[in-house]
């Protein structure tokens, strides 16, 4: 299905105001976002518009009662010009589970995905050709009623934004095992990209860093003894003859570029495990020699190694030398995304030209 979706350009661009040589992580917005409304049961007002600030009631709903969820994309461009998306339609999927389990109007993943390529499309000078760069995408939706109550609104907003962005981790990061606070419980909303999931890890995180950590490192809820995630990415531990990443249980979230290491990784050989993984067994491994390294994926993150974990009083260091796998998959995802490899996967989204005259 094809939408109309009309489209305003902003008269006055700041592209050449822009040092592509230097992007801070979301900071940055380019020209135009598209934005559409939930009314009487239905998407309406669709279109793509200039960026401008806009006005919430101090009644809004989701500032009260927080229903808001988001995605984080990213497009790449290739060396002809094209941009590139990476798995569209997941993202267009994993956005309408978190709107259901959120009580929220879900979107049509045609409508998403039209969007999401003709703004991108639009913005396509904006992508940076810098590698490690890229366009981040932020679909957004959020309750645009105005009243007091708990009940689930009957307005919604909904926006995509683009940015252009350098690396989100520029150094390998150290994780802190949070042996008080948790992330998500079974039964909860640890598997929707919500905005709570997030600001409930604030403090926790403010806490690690003071104590020189960069990040908290997820347990399970009831026994501190199973771990789940990072805050801004999924897990993977690297042992001699496996890899294992924390299966997704409904307290965890499930990880696109998770998905694509789980699937480049079984299509090299490796043996990857989909499971529950306790600190000790981890630990175990660790004083044996056995574990190689640890890693996290995420959208912004794409690979980022984990130089050291603390559990109470044990300390696990990481040395370079061993951050192989990790850095082979992060070249193999970013060569893809730029349209340097050949798309075994069938992943990769090409914006032609003629699409969109």
């Amino acid at each position: 299905m094809s939408y109309t979706i009309p489209i305003e350009k902003s008269t006055q661009s700041r592209l050449g105001e822009i040092d592509f040589e230097n992007l801070p992580f979301g900071r940055i917005l380019t020209d135009h976002m598209f934005e559409m409304d939930y009314l009487d049961g239905e998407w309406t007002n669709i279109g793509i518009r200039p960026v401008k600030p806009m006005q919430l009631s101090p009644v809004n709903l989701a500032l009260h009662y927080g229903q808001s969820i988001f995605e984080g994309m990213k497009a790449s461009i290739d060396a002809d010009g094209h941009p590139l998306l990476l798995r569209p339609e997941m993202h267009a999927k994993r956005m309408n589970l978190s709107a259901e389990r959120m009580c929220m109007p879900t979107i049509p993943e045609e409508l998403f995905i039209e969007a999401l390529e003709k703004l991108v499309y639009l913005e396509k000078d904006w992508i940076p050709k810098i590698s490690g760069s890229a366009l981040y995408i932020r679909p957004i939706m959020f309750a645009a009623d105005e009243f007091i109550g708990v009940a689930p609104g009957e307005k919604y907003k909904f926006f995509i934004l683009t940015l252009p962005v350098g690396p989100y981790y520029s150094k390998p990061i150290s994780l802190l095992t949070e042996q008080k606070y948790v992330r998500a419980v079974d039964g909860g909303i640890g598997e929707a990209k919500t905005a709570g999931n997030y600001a409930a890890s604030l403090l926790p995180a403010k806490l690690a860093k003071k104590k020189g950590y960069d990040q908290i490192m997820w347990m399970d809820a009831h026994e501190f003894k199973y771990i789940q995630e990072v805050g801004t990415m999924n897990l993977f531990f690297v042992f001699k003859d496996k890899v294992v990443t924390p299966a997704t249980d409904g307290s965890i979230l499930k990880g696109i570029t998770r998905d694509c290491f789980i699937k480049i990784l079984s299509s090299w050989g490796h043996r990857v495990e989909e499971r529950k993984i306790s600190i000790d067994e981890v630990i175990d491994a660790y004083d044996l020699g056995d574990l190689v390294e640890v890693f996290g994926s995420g959208t912004a993150a794409v690979s980022t190694q984990v130089s050291k974990i603390t559990h109470k009083s044990k300390h696990l260091v990481f040395s370079e030398d061993r951050w192989t796998l990790s850095k082979k998959l992060k070249t193999y995802l970013n060569n893809l995304r730029a349209g340097n490899l050949t798309d075994d996967f069938g992943w990769i989204v090409k914006l032609e030209e003629e699409a969109f005259v």
